[in-house]
Formats: structure tokens, sequence, C-alpha cells
């Protein structure tokens, strides 16, 4: 089944008297339960065709289809509703709020999406315990380390069951080893089933991927299966 489909989408920007052409024709196709990494050089468009995919941006041309809905000309509304409920975001700056502790950040999501608080509560306590953090509930940001941070944020895009878990450079602020904790723990959760897209400029983040596509200015240079991802160690067990 087809999660997310793309019928030669193009993105182009106005920047005074010049136009941009950030993505020119991409055709792209990603089935349920995939891992899929998307690479390329600043400038190559793969931002640009995130946050088209994520919701976040619309195509000037061509058409966008995410888990059967066409979502190319909706709504800043819809387009809302649809993040929140189809897409679980991952950022390089793991993006918690201060004040809020990792529970009270990982249910941030179900307030919009309807629930109650205790409903809010027991989905944020499994969220955590899938990224083998229960026991820092009760943590602020500022008392968790840069992969405990990362796991919140999994954690957080991960509590309304999406569709899609997208990461955007996911390990950008972190140390090798961390690094390679995160990327574990992605490994696991795609062993469970979730479909994954990760956006990075790293070769050895996108060899964790079973599917590897690069782009280069705005178009894709080539789509290819990863025959040996890397090896996880699963340092961690969820």
């Amino acid at each position: 089944m087809k999660i997310i489909e793309t019928s030669h989408i193009a993105k182009r920007y106005i920047m005074g008297s010049e136009v941009i052409e950030a993505l020119k024709d991409v055709t792209i196709s990603v089935n349920k339960g995939e891992y899929v990494a998307f690479m390329g050089p600043s400038g190559s468009g793969k931002s640009t065709l995130m946050n088209i995919i994520g919701c976040l941006d619309t195509p000037t041309s061509g058409q966008y289809i995410l888990n059967s809905k066409d979502v190319s000309d909706m709504s800043e509304n819809e387009l809302a509703e649809v993040r929140n409920k189809e897409i679980g975001f991952v950022f390089q700056t793991f993006n918690l709020l201060p004040r809020m502790t990792s529970l009270e950040n990982v249910a941030l999501p179900l307030i919009y999406a309807g629930y109650t608080k205790s409903q809010r509560t027991e989905k944020a306590m499994l969220a955590l315990k899938n990224v083998g953090l229960e026991q820092r509930a009760g943590h602020r940001p500022n008392e968790l380390s840069g992969g405990q941070r990362q796991r919140v944020a999994v954690a957080r895009a991960l509590v309304n069951d999406p569709s899609i878990l997208l990461a955007d450079e996911p390990t950008g602020n972190l140390d090798t080893k961390t690094s390679y904790e995160i990327m574990d723990l992605f490994d696991q959760l795609h062993q469970k089933g979730n479909t994954i897209v990760v956006v990075t400029h790293e070769d050895d983040i996108a060899k964790y991927a079973h599917r590897i596509i690069r782009l280069r200015d705005g178009l894709v240079e080539s789509d290819i299966i990863n025959p040996t991802p890397t090896k996880v160690q699963h340092l961690t067990t969820l």
C-alpha cells in the first residue's frame, strides 16, 4: 500500500525578480512500512520535498497523494489537520518546550486531537515507554541529555500513531555515539512496522535506511534499494 505518491511536483519561489526552482519534476512513491532516506547536498531540494511531504508547504504544480488523500491544494487548516493525524515530525533541534516535562511535551499533540487529560497521560506514558524513557517522564528538557531529548521528540512524533515518521537531520545536534543510539531506535521502530523517512546529507546516516533517494538540482538523481543497510547494535531495547 502506497503512503506517499508524488506526481511531477514542482516548487518555485519568487525572490524579487528571480525565480528559484527548488523542485523541478519529482515523481516518487513510498510504501507502508518502508524506511527511506532523502539525500542530497545543500540546495538539492530535499528540504523542500520534505516540507511538501510533511504538509508544511504545497507544490506549485503536480500532485501529492498522502495515504489516499490528495493534499496538493488543501487549505492551511486542512493541511494542519492532516499533519496532526498523519505525520510525526522529528527535528534536528528537538523543538521541545523548555518549561514542560517530557510527559507534557509528548502529550501536546493529543490536546489538538481532542483526547481527555487521562487519555493523554496514558498515551504519552506509553510513547515514552516505547523509546525507553518512562523513568524520565517528570524531567524537563534541560535535565535531559541530547539523546534523551531526541527520544522525547521521537515519542511525541509517534504519540498520535501517524502514518509516517518524518525525521529532518535527526542526528545533526548529537555526538557520534548518541547518533548511533537514535538510528538504533529508528531501526527498532521500523521493525515494528513504522514507515520512516529520514532527510539527511550524511552518507553514514542514510546507510541505515533500506532505500535511498538522492536529489540534485530539484530532480531525483537516483532511487535505489540499499542491499546492505548498516547493521544496528540494538544498544537499547524497546
